[in-house]
C-alpha cells in the first residue's frame, strides 16, 4: 500500500502521545546506527505534511540483511526503508524497481512499498551534498573536485557532481576496483573527466569526504589538510560527530565548509518527496 494514502489533518503526529496502530512504519537500517540524525528529522518532517509516520533506526549486521528485508518485505504497516552505511549496494538488489539515478549507481537510500508490495528504489545522498555546498554560495560547475570515497555515498556525490557540471574530478578509495569502476562509468557519461586521485587536495577547489573516517576517535583524516588552500571548499557526509575532524581542520585554515548535517537538511525534503509517494 502506497505511503501517500495514510495522512492525519494534524501536525503532531511526531508526539510520542499521538502514535497509534494507524501510524505508518518507515525504518533507518544500517551498522552501525547510532550516529544516524534522520529519525527525529523526519518523523517531525511527518507531522509537517500531516502525514502519521514515524522513522524508527534499526541496526542489521550484513550477514543478516537478507533475512530482515525478507521480514520487512511482510509488515503491512511499513511503507519505507531508509538504507545507510553500509547496506546501500545491498539494499538496490532488494528493491523490484528503481529511478535511472539508483540504476546509473546500482545502489538506494531510499526504498517506498509500491502498490503490489515490492520495493522501489532512489539514491538521493548526491543532491543533498551539491545542495549543502550551493547553500554555502558554492557552484562546482567548471571546478575541478577531489572526492574521498567511491562507496554507496560516494558514488551518487561523484555523479551529482559531474550533473553539476565539474570539469574535472579526481576519485579516491582504497577498494582500487571499486573505484576504476566508477571512473569508467562517469567517463562513459561524456561530461566532467573522472580519473583517479589521492589524499593530496593540492589544485583542488572541492574536496568532497564520502567515507566513515572521523566517526571513530582515531581515524585518519581523509585528505592531507596541511595541503588544503583557504580558497577550496571541504564537505563531509558525517553527522556524528556534527564537525568531523576534517572540517574542523579545514575550518582552522579559512576553508568554506559543509557538514553532514548540512547535507542532510539539503536533502530531507527530496527524501520525504519520495517516501510519500
Amino acid at each position: 500500500m502506497s505511503p501517500g494514502n495514510h495522512k492525519t489533518g494534524t501536525a503532531g503526529a511526531s508526539n510520542i502521545a499521538t502514535l497509534s496502530g494507524a501510524t505508518r512504519l518507515y525504518v533507518i537500517v544500517g551498522d552501525p546506527i547510532a550516529q544516524v540524525r534522520a529519525p527525529a528529522g523526519l518523523t517531525a518532517a511527518f507531522a509537517a505534511r500531516g502525514h502519521d509516520g514515524i522513522l524508527v533506526p534499526v541496526q542489521v549486521a550484513p550477514a543478516d540483511l537478507s533475512d530482515f528485508l525478507g521480514v520487512a518485505r511482510r509488515l503491512k504497516n511499513l511503507d519505507g526503508i531508509v538504507a545507510t552505511i553500509p547496506h546501500k549496494f545491498a539494499c538496490y538488489q532488494a528493491c523490484a524497481s528503481a529511478t535511472d539515478r539508483a540504476h546509473f549507481l546500482r545502489t538506494v537510500n531510499l526504498m517506498r512499498r509500491r502498490a503490489d508490495g515490492a520495493w522501489h528504489g532512489d539514491m538521493v545522498d548526491g543532491l543533498g551534498f551539491v545542495g549543502a555546498a550551493r547553500a554555502k554560495g558554492i557552484d562546482p560547475d567548471g571546478m575541478r573536485a577531489l572526492l574521498v570515497g567511491a562507496g554507496g555515498a560516494g558514488s551518487a556525490i561523484a555523479l551529482a557532481m559531474v550533473e553539476a557540471g565539474v570539469r574535472e574530478i579526481a576519485i579516491h578509495d582504497t577498494a582500487i576496483e571499486r573505484r576504476d569502476v566508477l571512473i569508467d562509468q562517469l567517463n562513459r557519461l561524456g561530461k566532467g573527466r573522472a580519473l583517479a586521485g589521492s589524499t593530496d587536495p593540492t589544485g583542488f577547489g572541492f574536496v568532497a569526504n564520502a567515507t566513515p573516517a572521523g566517526m571513530m576517535e582515531g581515524d585518519p583524516v581523509p585528505v592531507d589538510v596541511a595541503k588544503l588552500a583557504p580558497s577550496t571548499y571541504c564537505g563531509c557526509v558525517i553527522t556524528k560527530p556534527e564537525v568531523s575532524p576534517f572540517i574542523a581542520a579545514a575550518r582552522k585554515i579559512g576553508c568554506v565548509t559543509a557538514t553532514g548535517t548540512d547535507m542532510y537538511q539539503q536533502h530531507q525534503g527530496i527524501m520525504m518527496d519520495f517516501l510519500l509517494g
